[in-house]
């Protein structure tokens, strides 16, 4: 499993009833924190833990606390504050240096599991929707309630929490939406840990190759679909299964034009092209695009600079400027100690 949403539920619905749960949600932060709002971890009875809340030094605490949640069957938050000499989280040792609030709520039949079951549901057809959850008062309440989109965009949705008051209190919106969809056009070798990263991610893997000897199951056994259609049929699967990333490497400038032409008006979370800019300037005159301004900006050459030359690196390169993109990130150092 992995660390997204989709992959701790697809964990836990099947043993759902199997004993008592608990899900831990981070509601709101201050200064540095390793989890944002709206991160979410499911606590078992019988030591399961899938997901994160800290970047694993809170864990063991906040799963002590959640043991006596699932007894009392009652709500409570948590603060951990990273400033104060006297808190857990100080004695910790965690360093962040900010304050976490979090947020344990007993998740059972009775309880209609949070409306987690539909949540799981939504995504497992590909869904999209918000997902709330009331902070409680001195009361010990449990509310949570899942409205799924009427329509599914093709943009992807970041899972960043926020924080509205009403009449009823305080309620924590979660935006709900599937691991992104990345396609890898080709399936030569370097496309291989290309596909073998995203699926560590967590990230749904699509691999497109008409040609007989790439693309072939074997080499390609983490990836959630293998392609070999015409390229003019591609776009069709990319509009109804909501591809989010794509990156185009079949080393044929030919495919690879063909494939840029399918995807020029679909908007794109990211769009990119293996190889140098010359190599751009040719597969984009090849598909009849030379100047011409693409729905989704294309990034070509492909990923950020880091120095390598072998597939796995190039794999890291490429996937560490899609999860930018995606993420709304910069790419750039955070310590700034790297020089560009």
């Amino acid at each position: 499993m992995s660390n997204q949403l989709m992959g701790m539920l697809n964990a836990w619905y099947p043993q759902r009833d199997s004993c008592r749960w608990v899900l831990g949600t981070v509601y709101r932060t201050e200064g540095p924190a390793y989890r944002k709002a709206g991160a979410m971890m499911l606590f078992g009875s019988e030591g399961q833990q899938f997901g994160m809340l800290s970047g694993g030094c809170l864990e063991s605490d906040i799963h002590h606390h959640a043991r006596k949640v699932s007894l009392s069957g009652k709500s409570i938050t948590l603060t951990y504050d990273g400033t104060d000499e006297d808190d857990i989280s100080f004695q910790l040792g965690i360093g962040c240096g900010g304050t976490v609030y979090i947020l344990l709520q007993p998740l059972h039949k009775d309880n209609d599991y949070l409306s987690l079951g539909d949540v799981y549901l939504c995504l497992r057809q590909q869904g999209q929707g918000d997902y709330y959850q009331w902070i409680p008062d001195q009361s010990g309440l449990t509310r949570a309630r899942f409205h799924p989109a009427a329509k599914v965009s093709s943009v992807y949705r970041r899972q960043q929490g926020e924080l509205h008051i009403n009449s009823e209190g305080s309620w924590l919106k979660t935006p709900v939406a599937p691991p992104p969809h990345f396609l890898i056009v080709g399936g030569g070798i370097d496309a291989r840990p290309m596909a073998a990263l995203g699926h560590q991610l967590g990230w749904r893997i699509s691999v497109w190759d008409p040609r007989p000897a790439n693309g072939r199951p074997e080499y390609f056994r983490q990836a959630d679909t293998l392609l070999s259609c015409p390229a003019s049929e591609l776009i069709d699967y990319v509009r109804c299964q909501h591809v989010h990333a794509a990156i185009l490497m079949t080393h044929n400038i030919g495919m690879d034009a063909e494939v840029l032409r399918m995807l020029a008006d679909y908007p794109l979370s990211y769009l990119a092209l293996l190889g140098p800019v010359s190599r751009r300037h040719d597969v984009l005159e090849r598909a009849g695009l030379a100047g011409v301004q693409l729905r989704s900006p294309l990034a070509g050459p492909a990923g950020l600079y880091l120095g390598g030359q072998l597939p796995e690196t190039i794999a890291l390169s490429v996937l560490a400027e899609c999860q930018a993109m995606l993420e709304q990130g910069t790419g750039h150092s955070i310590s700034g100690v790297l020089a560009y």
